[in-house]
């Protein structure tokens, strides 16, 4: 690969932006969710004690929580303490290139660990577990130091921004083979997509519209995504660069085309910014206008070169072409203007093709590393001076080491795929893995591995009644609920009740023990649990809480489009299934039973925080973002920094141009006047010697400048 300052820089922008993201999103839920009143308060988790040393804690559950206590926080305080320095070192990071270095973040990485590790469901999302990997690696590819200003281009970073690729690599592979190793129907009758769209956890108003788009247009589009998730990822490796432009694009194509029909938070965000790690300086010059100059005329081996390049490029292109069309049997049907398409292999089939393509991919991912380690490795040995050689070859050491530890580390997760693959490794891998595996520093991946809803949309509907005759519903301010409601767009804040409300929907009660601690609070009435369902303005039982509270299961499905092409009057249409949760009651005894049974009742009423400055100001804070909405809070910090940004850039552009100040134009040669005496011949040779002089510096100032000199 060429250069990658600019895609280097893009990909820790794009990491500060996502952590903010994440923290403030996550914030604003925190009392609700786990704070004392909450649903799954963290106090619960988290058993303080005096005597036993914190270092000891910190390696039974690793999170900066144990510090509340020195801090004289609660447990609750301490967790907006963690989201709010996330936020604030991410907004930073973000405005500021100058802390974009590996110390912060290794800070973001900490905090979020910190908050997973006690976050139990509400924080279990692949996403989360992405991030945390994610924010690991960045913390290789950030600069050394702190304030380190804008860093030049270190003789390691091919190494550490590989790893990057490789998680890319991991990720795309890993969600498209376990479509097929689940044996889902609907993926392998090429059906997935019609169900997805209204069967997602929050669909966009234009899932409602793609929902509509013809059958072979549905089963058109599944094979696009097994082509670009099982056959693009290997061209990440490719040695031929627009190979991997190629499939950056094909990558931005599938992730665009999931944020507008989904609002999946920050994941997408995330695999486009692993993205970056395909590109190269001259790539994101070309998007600037600065790309590189083509050279007039090439030599005959340049040209030939050139030739060979682009016959092997259209080669790969018509294999992958000519492979989807047998193993997907697509024939055009010029008639009716369609294009038919079903799987043309069988299990058996795959599953050989997933042995080979499994002990390849880390073939292939052995020899991409070596190679980045041995071009790292003469790098470091064309630096002049001693004392710098040294320097950019111990560096070169230790993140080589940590680049092949990284990678022999993720063959564990990334094996899962194919357990004859997963046996072959050796044990002290495994028993690495096993070590490390809390820090979440490398994940198994696979989204989409069975579609839901096929028989219709599974939906959990709350209902609360004061006389147990007049029922009404709970709506959510943005799951499916009322028919009419409209399709949100909220990513990438992420609503986690509302997501969990979706997991909850897929099966018995007694697979979401979380429930009934819900169903507790909403009876209890508390505020904090109502702002994540809904406004306390608009909550039915604002005033007084319910007396009775109910679950029933419907199924839901998009309704049909009109006639005349105009927007439905209702987006949804639904059918009762059966009950989800009975009718209980404060004081019911079963229901007490229940929550004794699981751990969920309080022992006695909770008492007032600790006072001090650092509470007061955390409940200031609070306060202050009291009733605004998830999705206005983070968008409205995300706007202030990127128009700080912006700002920045075009100062920035200005002073680079000259500051702002016009240069005077160069004064106009007088005529000569008719009485000034002619020239003489010594006078006539200075202005030649002269101009030859400068047009000997300028060659001289060329030549510094040809890449022969510069070498």
């Amino acid at each position: 690969m060429g250069e990658i300052r600019l895609p280097r820089h893009m990909f820790l922008w794009s990491m500060s932006v996502i952590y903010l993201f994440a923290f403030v999103s996550l914030y604003v839920q925190i009392p609700g969710l786990y704070g004392n009143e909450g649903i799954l308060p963290v106090r619960w988790q988290m058993h303080y004690d005096d005597e036993t040393p914190l270092l000891e804690q910190l390696q039974g559950a690793p999170t900066l929580l144990w510090l509340a206590p020195w801090l004289g926080l609660d447990t609750q305080q301490a967790m907006e303490l963690l989201c709010l320095l996330g936020v604030l070192l991410a907004f930073g990071a973000m405005v500021l290139e100058a802390l974009r270095g590996s110390l912060v973040f290794l800070c973001l990485w900490a905090l979020y660990l910190s908050l997973y590790q006690v976050g139990q469901v509400f924080l279990y999302f692949q996403w989360d577990s992405l991030l945390l990997e994610t924010g690991f690696l960045a913390i290789l590819v950030a600069p050394l130091g702190l304030l380190c200003g804008r860093s030049a281009s270190r003789h390691h970073d091919s190494l550490t921004f590989w790893l990057l690729r490789w998680l890319l690599f991991r990720l795309m592979f890993a969600s498209g083979v376990v479509k097929l190793t689940s044996r889902c129907p609907t993926w392998w009758g090429l059906t997935a997509v019609t169900y997805h769209y209204e069967t997602q956890c929050i669909p966009t108003p234009l899932a409602w519209f793609a929902h509509q788009l013809p059958v072979w247009v549905q089963k058109l589009s599944v094979v696009g995504t097994f082509v670009i998730e099982i056959a693009v990822p290997f061209l990440f490796f490719a040695p031929i660069r627009r190979l991997r432009l190629t499939a950056f694009y094909l990558q931005v194509l599938l992730q665009v085309c999931i944020i507008l029909t989904g609002n999946y938070n920050f994941f997408n965000l995330l695999t486009l910014a692993l993205c970056f790690s395909l590109l190269d300086d001259d790539a994101v010059g070309s998007w600037l206008g600065r790309g590189k100059r083509k050279k007039a005329k090439k030599s005959w081996p340049e040209t030939i070169h050139s030739w060979t390049t682009v016959l092997v490029e259209l080669a790969v292109y018509a294999l992958i072409i000519a492979g989807a069309a047998v193993c997907f049997q697509l024939e055009i049907n010029w008639k009716n203007y369609s294009v038919s398409s079903k799987i043309g292999f069988t299990f058996h089939e795959f599953s050989n093709f997933l042995k080979k393509a499994t002990k390849g991919s880390i073939w292939i991912g052995v020899l991409s590393l070596t190679w980045e380690v041995v071009t790292a490795m003469f790098s470091c040995a064309c630096v002049r001076g001693f004392f710098w050689k040294l320097w950019a070859t111990i560096q070169w050491a230790i993140f080589a080491i940590a680049a092949a530890g990284m990678f022999a580390l993720s063959l564990v997760p990334f094996t899962y795929i194919e357990y004859e693959s997963h046996g072959g490794l050796w044990p002290v891998v495994r028993e690495a893995y096993d070590t490390v595996d809390r820090y979440q520093l490398v994940n198994s991946y696979g989204l989409f591995r069975r579609m839901t809803g096929v028989g219709g949309r599974p939906e959990v509907v709350i209902e609360g009644s004061m006389d147990k005759e007049t029922w009404t519903e709970i709506e959510f301010m943005y799951k499916p609920g009322n028919l009419s409601g409209p399709l949100p767009v909220v990513a990438p804040h992420q609503p986690r009740l509302d997501w969990q409300m979706w997991f909850a929907a897929l099966g018995p009660q007694k697979q979401s023990p979380w429930f009934t601690s819900l169903v507790h609070r909403l009876l209890q009435g508390k505020k904090d649990v109502i702002e994540l369902i809904q406004p306390e303005s608009q909550y039915p039982f604002a005033h007084e809480p319910p007396a009775f509270i109910r679950a029933q299961l419907y199924k839901y499905w998009f309704t049909e489009p009109k006639e005349d092409g105009s927007l439905p009057e209702q987006w949804w249409r639904r059918r009762f299934a059966e009950e989800f949760y009975p009718t209980v009651h404060l004081g019911d005894p079963t229901f007490e039973n229940m929550l004794d049974q699981l751990l969920m009742k309080d022992a006695g009423p909770v008492g007032r925080g600790p006072e001090g400055p650092l509470p007061q100001a955390l409940g200031l804070v609070r306060e202050q973002l009291h009733g605004l909405s998830a999705p206005l809070v983070l968008w409205s910090l995300f706007s202030t920094g990127a128009a700080i940004c912006l700002l920045k850039l075009l100062f920035s552009g200005s002073s680079g141009a000259g500051g702002g100040k016009p240069k005077p134009a160069p004064a106009a040669e007088p005529k000569r006047r008719a009485k000034d005496p002619p020239a003489t011949a010594a006078q006539k040779k200075e202005p030649r010697e002269e101009g030859g002089k400068e047009n000997s510096e300028e060659r001289a100032a060329d030549s510094d400048r040809s890449p022969r000199k510069r070498k």
